[in-house]
This record gives C-alpha cells, structure tokens and sequence, in this order.
C-alpha cells in the first residue's frame, strides 16, 4: 500500500498530534513511547485517509509521509522548555491551524491551554506508574504526572490505554468512567523477526563486544525496572549452575540508576554483566536474535514492548507476573513473582538448559507476537478519532 501524500483539502479534519517525544537520541525517550509514536506516525495515514494530520516535533528534520510536522525551536532543547511550549505555546498553534482534535500520546496535554486550542482531546496514557511507585520518580517527574494526568483524562474527550492493566489503574486510582476508555495495545514494528544469518549476529557482538552467550534485559535503566532483583538471581544462577552466559542489561540511564551499578560490585559480577548503553531501533532485531534469553523482571508495566518484540524475533522470554505483562505474553512464556529471586534463577537456568522448554516458548512466542501489529493499532485509534470527531 503506498503512502498518501499529505492531503490539503481543507474539508478533511485536521488531526493534531503532539509528537515531542519522538526521539532518536540516547536518552529514555527513544524508548516505548518513543516507538508507540512512530507507530502511530506511520501508519495512521496508511489506515485512514478521510482525516489530515499535523504532527509536532522537537527535531526539525523528521518527516513522515502523509504528515504536516510543525517544528518550534523555541521548544527544543530541553524537558523545561518543551513543557513549557506544550502547555502554552502548542495551544496557540493548534488554534491557528484550526485542527478539529489533538492527540497527546503520552499521558499529558494542554492544561489550562486546552480553552484556548477550542478542540477536544484524546490522551494515550501508558501507565500509572508515579501513582503505583512514586518513591521510583524524581521529585520533579512525579509531580509533573501526579498534577496533569488526572487533569488531562479529566478533560479528555476520549482515553486510550495500552493495556486492560492501565485501564484499570485509571478507573480504580482516578475515578474515570470505563466508557471513557478504550484498550488500544501497541504493536510489533515488521522489522522484527527471527534472523537466520549468524554471521550478521556474529558482527553485532563483536561491534559491542558482547560474549558470545548471554542473557538479556533491554529498556530503560531505572528503579521500576527491578534490575537489582535480575542481578541477584544471575549471581544465585551462576552460584548453582556456573553456565557460560554473561548478562547484558542494555539501555539508556534514567534516574535513581546507582543502585544498579553498586549491586553489580556487591556481587561480584563486574565480568560478566554488561552495559552497552543505548540500542538503537535499527539494530533491535539483531540484538533480540543474539540473545539466549530476554528476562524482564519490572514492578510495573503499562503494556511492556521488549517482551513482545523478542518473541517476535523467537528469543524465549521470561516476565514479571504483575500488571500488564500477562496480557502481552498470555500463555506463550514463563512469569515469575518480581521479588521471587530463586524463582528467577530458576526460570532462566530451564531456559537455557532445557532445549524442549526453550523451542517451545519459543514456537508459542512467534505466534503471540503476530497479534500485535502497528496496523491494527492505528486502525483502533483512528476509530477513536471518529467516535470523538462523530464522523
């Protein structure tokens, strides 16, 4: 299907999305909800052609088919400024361009602004995690959530949540009427299937210095993520098993990430785990191929991309049996009480010693991940659109 052209005609709605943090950059923001954006970017023109589309972008050069981007420099630069420009600046202009609805992607819209941009809204929140876990944010972080989520699906037209978990943080913690909300779960970018080719896997560890087996844990390096609980069942594994497998925990730093290095001396474990930093989207699928395991031991999700995308690329996974990670694995792979350390080691050393365990959370992870797809997610919020637009 080709991609439309961004259509001018002005009897079409105008869709206004707030794309800020959309990055490719080495920070947190390249993250889940950075990709949950691109995936709405590229596909929501493909899927439904009956609206127009304005994305706003902090970096002047990204460009998607299909889209009006609107570049503000003024907001670029850093976390305080771009706040600033949503909250007041992104109004003015999304008046301006008289845009029928804006959507803002990740938890938080136009305060007081709202009255001025004349249009209703509909908010994508993730999760709830400064509710459920404030202790894990800085101080800053967790009152800028606590003061305008509750605002903002106050005020919202309509709510998409990433899982039936956020859901239901929503209506039990803010008090949101369940009508108001529908379950919109991310996909599975197409790049990310199984690779057969070993010596493009062989190129990835010797460009990073990876080892040549190993565990792996992907995302953001922050208190919620549990990585002191992975790194002490590694050190139990290693304990019991001795196996060859080095762990990797790869991944920009986001905050409160000392704990993480200071257990790795407490442990012992200074040779054998790895921090390779940041991984970018292009070369996701190699380092899901490469390794053994991906393990996710997080507090909370709102949905949780790195399991699903690693069952996409047939790497057995092994999860958290809290929040949202259930319904993206269902029965297609191990979970493990977060705070189970012996279970944690316990799971991992099966999966890597246990060839018939592993082909088949393996086999089960491939056919789970072909549910989610980017298509399917862009078609739901679409329909959101026209439920809120009422055409």
């Amino acid at each position: 299907m080709a991609m439309p052209a961004y259509p001018d005609d002005p009897a079409l709605p105008l869709v206004a999305l707030n794309a800020h943090l959309l990055s490719d950059d080495a920070s947190y923001r390249a993250a889940g909800v950075s990709r949950f954006i691109h995936g709405l970017l590229a596909n929501l023109p493909l899927v439904d052609p009956t609206l127009r589309y304005a994305a706003f972008v902090e970096h002047e050069g990204l460009r998607y088919p299909g889209w009006r981007t609107e570049f503000s420099r003024w907001a670029a630069g850093s976390p305080c400024r771009r706040i600033v420009w949503e909250q007041l600046g992104q109004p003015w202009r999304i008046r301006q361009l008289r845009a029928a609805l804006l959507h803002a992607p990740v938890n938080v819209g136009p305060a007081l602004g709202r009255l001025v941009a004349q249009c209703p809204t509909v908010v994508t929140v993730h999760d709830l995690s400064f509710v459920r876990y404030p202790e894990l944010f800085t101080r800053a972080r967790r009152l800028y959530q606590q003061h305008l989520t509750p605002y903002t699906v106050r005020h919202a037209a309509a709510i998409t949540a990433d899982s039936q978990a956020t859901k239901n943080d929503l209506v039990n913690l803010y008090g949101v009427d369940a009508n108001k909300v529908r379950v919109v779960y991310p996909g599975v970018d197409a790049g990310l299937v199984p690779i057969a080719d070993e010596s493009r896997l062989a190129a990835l560890r010797h460009r990073h210095r990876l080892p040549e087996h190993f565990v792996l844990f992907l995302g953001t390096i922050e208190p919620r993520k549990n990585l002191v609980t992975l790194l002490e069942a590694y050190a139990l594994l290693q304990r019991r098993a001795g196996l060859p497998h080095h762990l990797v925990i790869a991944g920009g730093k986001g905050w409160h990430y000392e704990q993480v290095f200071a257990a790795v001396e407490r442990l012992g474990l200074s040779e054998q785990v790895h921090f390779p930093g940041y991984v970018s989207a292009g070369e996701l699928p190699l380092w899901y191929n490469a390794a053994a395991v991906l393990a996710y031991p997080s507090l909370y999700e709102g949905f949780g991309l790195p399991p699903l995308e690693a069952m996409a690329c047939g790497t057995p996974v092994v999860v958290s049996n809290v929040s949202s990670l259930p319904e993206v694995v269902g029965s297609a792979a191990p979970m493990v009480d977060p705070h189970d350390v012996a279970g944690w080691a316990d799971t991992i050393a099966r999966l890597l010693t246990d060839q018939n365990f592993a082909d088949t959370v393996r086999a089960d992870g491939l056919r789970r991940a072909q549910a989610f797809t980017w298509e399917r997610t862009a078609r739901q919020v679409s329909q959101v659109y026209h439920e809120v637009l009422g055409v």
